[in-house]
């Protein structure tokens, strides 16, 4: 993905996470897939980011099955990327990050885009909750529980996924 990170031998859900989506061009490509964007001349011209890059992130999105392509003419053949469930899943990390950039870097009242929860009109801020019991929690509330026989690595994880996908 044109850096020079390479996390396939790390035994960890955090590597894995960079190796599909860690470059910073492929985090505002699906910034912007959530907004609406979904043609390559769309992405180019908002992020100008170079054309061999912009192809080169997108492929691999999609050869990780975070997007999909959609063939919207014949004549030339032209296709739009599709976000996929593993993709759409990805819209909390993004979110988190918005709200911690809102925090550290612009200041939360300074926020370039605030996010409205369309329920009841109030800004949304995202917190992270127990799936089981609903209850809020912070950072000291986890404990970390390793499991020994899930000893994959990155490489065999996302080799599995691709094999399983096809």
């Amino acid at each position: 993905m044109g850096r020079t990170a390479d996390y396939t031998n790390e035994r960890c859900s955090v590597a894995a996470t960079l190796e599909v989506v860690g470059d910073p061009w492929t985090l505002l490509i699906l910034r912007d897939a959530f907004t609406g964007v979904k043609r390559f001349e769309q992405w180019q011209e908002r992020l100008g980011v170079a054309r061999n890059v912009l192809a080169a992130r997108l492929k691999t999105l999609v050869a990780n099955g975070v997007m999909e392509t959609r063939r919207y003419s014949e004549r030339p053949p032209r296709h739009e990327y599709w976000l996929t469930p593993k993709g759409l899943a990805l819209s909390p990390v993004l979110l988190t990050m918005a709200e911690w950039g809102d925090q550290h870097v612009y200041g939360r009242d300074k926020s370039p885009v605030m996010f409205r929860h369309k329920g009841c009109g109030c800004a949304f801020h995202p917190v992270l909750a127990c799936e089981e019991c609903g209850e809020v929690v912070q950072r000291r509330d986890l404990e970390r529980a390793p499991q020994e026989d899930q000893m994959q690595t990155v490489g065999e994880a996302l080799e599995a996924s691709r094999i399983a996908a096809e």
